[in-house]
């Protein structure tokens, strides 16, 4: 068809006969230019990181400016780019056609020639390379290829909206529905972009950032402190006793109960006692100073409970579950150490859920928490079944293992050294060498 329509360009031929061979040459070699600075706008606008182009559009930069503009109207965009080389394109044809037959006259084995150089010419000059080059540096070639496409658009408006109208109309014949532009990322693909983000961002703060979208994904249940792990006070214990527990405890605050473990009537600030004779610790005093207990339901997400924490202006809650049965308890810092990580201070009694022995085992509390050994032993046991080890154990069962049985999960040794009635209390894991 190109080659159709050099023979028809040939026609016009005698009005070309009065202009230099060489300014004919310079010609063709300057509309394969034009194509191929249509062919890069093309890859460089559509290939552009967009929120980079934001970035610098909101630091004053004209060419991200215009290149945000051009690309809220693709339509437009892509039919003066395909208009300005398509056009160009064909005038490279006939104009190859006249040149051949300036220098060979009504050949067709010559016109095939040049039918076939200029396809190569258009292929490599005005398509391939400038393409390449534009989905290798496309920010750059978006940023100064807006300018000139901003005054093209300007100029022929009006055919590209006459263009346009056929196009849609081709659409709404294919019953195509055109989705609306959007830049939005899912969670999942803006947890790419920070696994990508390699040397831009330092390895603490991508993996903090990282942590925050595990929030969604665990709940209070993996972070809670297990009930029978609990100091509480014992508002029906002798005062004696009382006034003992607030002295020697290396705790800010206690849930304080009465009448089983499941009555909590409140939270206890310790400080608040301390300055007191010991002789006016009362139940009545203690009574009068605690903070009303503040329950969330099992399940909850730690995102969603980081926000009702802050809400509610609490730092500690009680974990109950469909039947209002205490399990546990969660605080803010408990939250906080997912994304940031372990403080310096450990709550005491917390370092001795895992000993590292000298042969490269590890000795381990059965209510550690799976979580905490996945990050200790860097093993991939299951996180959506039971939260502790203990619970890990009993499922691989099915039930209470005697003291001395071993088995292995996930590349790991498990031997059960001590058990209770209830469930593993000591178990030694030899992880893989």
């Amino acid at each position: 068809m190109l080659a159709y329509c050099a023979c028809l360009d040939f026609r016009g031929r005698d009005a070309l006969d009065d202009i230099p061979l060489s300014l004919l040459v310079a010609a063709l070699v300057a509309l394969l230019l034009i194509s191929a600075f249509f062919s890069m706008s093309e890859t460089g606008m559509m290939a552009v990181n967009r929120y980079r182009l934001k970035n610098r559009a909101a630091q004053g930069h004209t060419g991200a400016r215009l290149a945000l503009r051009l690309l809220g109207q693709t339509d437009k965009l892509l039919g003066v780019i395909l208009l300005g080389n398509n056009f160009v394109n064909s005038a490279s044809a006939s104009l190859a056609t006249v040149i051949t037959f300036r220098l060979f006259g009504q050949n067709e084995a010559a016109l095939g020639l040049a039918t076939v150089a200029v396809t190569f010419a258009i292929l490599i000059v005005s398509e391939a390379t400038p393409k390449v080059i534009a989905a290798t540096r496309p920010d750059a070639v978006a940023n100064w290829a807006s300018y000139p496409l901003t005054a093209l658009l300007k100029l022929f408006y009006p055919v590209v909206w006459f263009v346009n109208l056929f196009v849609k109309a081709a659409i709404r014949l294919l019953r195509v529905q055109p989705q609306p532009e959007t830049t939005l990322l899912t969670p999942e693909e803006l947890r790419v972009l920070v696994l990508e983000s390699g040397q831009f961002i330092e390895k603490k703060h991508r993996s903090m950032l990282l942590n925050l979208f595990e929030l969604e994904n665990f709940t209070v249940d993996d972070v809670m402190i297990p009930r029978r792990q609990l100091e509480m006070i014992d508002l029906d214990a002798p005062i004696e006793h009382i006034r003992e527990q607030l002295m020697t405890s290396q705790h800010t605050r206690l849930p304080v109960y009465r009448g089983g473990y499941d009555n909590v009537v409140g939270f206890l600030h310790v400080r608040k006692v301390l300055h007191l004779a010991t002789e006016d610790i009362t139940v009545e005093r203690l009574l009068s100073i605690v903070r009303p207990p503040y329950f969330v339901p099992a399940g909850t997400p730690l995102f969603t409970q980081l926000q009702n924490f802050q809400e509610n202006q609490r730092r500690i809650a009680m974990v109950v579950d469909e039947y209002g049965e205490m399990m546990g308890l969660t605080t803010l810092e408990d939250i906080l150490e997912q994304v940031v990580g372990e403080f310096t201070t450990q709550a005491p009694g917390h370092s001795r859920l895992a000993q590292r022995q000298s042969d490269g085992s590890v000795l381990v509390d059965g209510g550690m928490n799976v979580r905490d050994l996945v990050k200790l032993l860097q093993v991939n046991f299951p996180l959506d079944g039971p939260k502790t080890v203990n619970g890990l154990i009993v499922e691989y069962f099915q039930d209470i293992p005697e003291p001395g049985t071993c088995f292995r999960l996930s590349g790991c040794v498990f031997e059960v050294l001590q058990t209770q009635a209830r469930g593993v209390k000591r178990v030694r894991i030899t992880p893989p060498a």
